[in-house]
């Protein structure tokens, strides 16, 4: 089947059964094009948590449609490929968390959106990078955190912060473990008129903000939202940017912006579980109602609660 006649066919599917598509911004530019809604992880909760459709299909990971799924219990939710896996969630477990807990039994758990709907169930919080900083300020100084799974998101936040009672878990996105402080530099000194855009929003830009902090780039960077960085895009006098974050975002900049030039921080800085999805697997996902993704009641009502302190404070 055809490109046209794929998203005629999904447009149609969508009418016929109410439902909506959300895309993350890492998703290829032909399922960008057939989403009702592309953004970050964050925004798509948001969409998701408020939406009359009956059925969501996530185009994103699991943890996403998990997180839907947790937010809408009375909806079907979808993702058209159920291996569309997270290699930062799958950087820690059920049992690995519990025995860090069983260590520090007084700790608050903090842990990133890119976690299982379990790993949430046993967290006091959850947050993304955008409020990752008020979350840690939130809580008592006095009280130890347990910061998961991100160790570069964890690293900028004690900076940050300066926490001296944060306890941070080693774990690594694929994407952003490559995006070094050389690399930034090196690029940022071959496009010395550009600006230098970070999307905080996304797990594989914490390692940048992580050096921002630190001061090891040589140009400080804009650090905005999905929307912000759309913005500021839009009405800045600047014909070149240097984009740190997954390239799936490009295609959106560009579509936005078709004068002005994006230029991505490392051109394979590609999520490789992102791209699973497809129109072909959209289709069939909305045709045949799959692969359906249901949290279960006793994990789903405990895990709500780190969720709805994060949109709390977001």
């Amino acid at each position: 089947m055809l490109y046209m006649e794929y998203k005629q066919q999904i447009m149609n599917l969508k009418r016929s059964s109410n439902a909506i598509i959300l895309a993350h911004n890492y998703q290829s530019p032909d399922v960008q094009d057939v989403a009702d809604f592309v953004g970050d992880s964050l925004a798509l909760s948001k969409t998701a948590a408020r939406t009359k459709a009956d059925i969501i299909l996530f185009c994103g990971v699991h943890f996403m449609a998990e997180t839907a799924s947790i937010l809408c219990p009375d909806k079907k939710v979808l993702i058209p490929d159920l291996s569309a896996g997270c290699s930062l969630a799958s950087s820690i477990n059920v049992d690995e968390l519990k025995a860090w807990k069983r260590e520090h039994p007084d700790a608050t758990v903090v842990s990133y959106v890119n976690t299982s709907a379990e790993i949430k169930a046993l967290s006091d919080y959850c947050c993304t990078s955008s409020n990752a900083i008020k979350i840690v300020k939130s809580i008592p100084e006095n009280k130890q955190i347990l910061f998961l799974p991100d160790m570069f998101l964890g690293s900028y936040v004690a900076e940050v912060t300066k926490r001296k009672n944060m306890h941070i878990w080693p774990g690594e996105c694929h994407v952003h473990a490559g995006i070094r402080a050389d690399d930034i530099n090196n690029m940022l000194d071959s496009f010395k008129d550009a600006d230098f855009l970070v999307h905080p929003e996304c797990s594989c830009t914490s390692s940048v903000l992580y050096h921002m902090a630190r001061g090891e780039l040589a140009r400080k960077g804009h650090i905005l939202s999905t929307e912000g960085m759309m913005d500021y895009a839009k009405t800045s006098t600047t014909k070149q940017f240097v984009i740190a974050t997954e390239t799936g975002i490009l295609s959106r900049m560009k579509k936005e912006n078709p004068n002005k030039e994006f230029v991505p921080i490392k051109e394979d800085a590609v999520c490789k579980y992102m791209k699973k999805i497809n129109l072909e697997k959209v289709h069939y996902s909305l045709l045949n109602y799959v692969y359906e993704v249901k949290v279960p009641t006793h994990i789903s009502e405990k895990a709500k609660l780190s969720i709805d302190r994060m949109l709390a404070i977001s």
